[in-house]
């Protein structure tokens, strides 16, 4: 299975690009654009936060420095929805890259559908709805509904949607990291041949940084047996990108075996794997989360 991989690294936030960002400074962006297709991205995923002030010319300047030295798909990457517009706007060909997003806020739907479906673009369906993120699988599959038959009433099939039901760190218990994956298992169902695409690592908010890699990993591989099409990623991870592009296989079993509950016994994995077998456990909820759960 193959996962198309979002980078996520080009980030106001971000120790390289953010300073670049503010000062214009095309240079380390697109030398990060490049590392970053390298790696193997799917599309670079533009984050340029809520811009509140400059959002609507710092979004296509960023377009247009990445559009200079890679053919990668982009995605857009903001709350700020007049940025959002003057970013596709700016693009070399809409139609290829992703609005990132549009959610179940009434001001945002009536701002960008319109724009989406004029620029042919792929579109990020967030349910999160003017009370928050949903809480459970129906509410999900509730917000779901309504989003997309607004996105296919403007003519935006559902083939250039991505649902994203919104990834809840560990942190808050598996029982809503479990809820999550419910819905993927439903999404087919809900809207034929639309996409889905996950924020990966708010599955490890709040976690050590040193370790919340192994979350991302093995939630991932737990995305993929539900058929997840894409997900925002750290593209500077090589195993994950090695996972997402179905390059470990051997990964990949361990978690859909315990998914099955068909646990292998742990005697019998390498060290790698056995990384995978108790992280799947924390996140199914099996084992109690706690920051030293791989030493358990």
């Amino acid at each position: 299975m193959y996962v198309q991989c979002i980078a996520e690294s080009i980030n106001i936030m971000g120790a390289r690009t953010g300073k670049a960002m503010k000062e214009r400074d095309a240079g380390p962006i697109q030398v990060m654009a490049n590392e970053e297709a390298a790696n193997g991205a799917d599309f670079l995923d533009l984050n340029i936060g809520p811009s509140k002030k400059d959002g609507p010319t710092l979004m296509p300047w960023i377009v247009n420095a990445v559009e200079e030295v890679t053919d990668c798909p982009l995605s857009l990457d903001t709350t700020n929805a007049e940025a959002l517009i003057a970013g596709i706007k700016a693009a070399k060909n809409p139609s290829v890259h992703i609005m990132n997003s549009i959610s179940l806020q009434p001001e945002r739907m009536k701002k960008l559908i319109p724009v989406a479906a004029e620029a042919g673009c792929y579109v990020i369906a967030l349910l999160w709805g003017v009370d928050g993120m949903p809480r459970d699988s129906n509410e999900r599959a509730a917000m779901t509904v309504d989003l997309t038959m607004a996105l296919n009433e403007a003519g935006i099939p559902n083939e250039k949607i991505l649902v994203d039901p919104i990834a809840t760190p560990i942190t808050l218990g598996a029982g809503q990291v479990m809820s999550g994956l419910g819905f993927m298992s439903m999404l087919a169902e809900i809207v034929p041949g639309a996409k889905s695409t996950v924020g990966l690592s708010n599955i490890s908010n709040g976690v050590s940084a040193h370790k919340r890699h192994y979350l991302n990993r093995a939630y991932l591989a737990m995305l993929m047996k539900h058929g997840i099409w894409s997900a925002i990623v750290d593209a500077y991870d090589e195993e994950l990108m090695a996972l997402a592009h179905g390059e470990r296989p051997d990964l990949v079993k361990v978690v859909w075996d315990i998914m099955d509950d068909n646990d292998p016994n742990p005697k019998d994995l390498t060290p790698k794997e056995l990384e995978y077998y108790k992280t799947t456990r924390v996140l199914m909820g099996k084992t109690i989360f706690s920051e030293s759960w791989l030493e358990l």
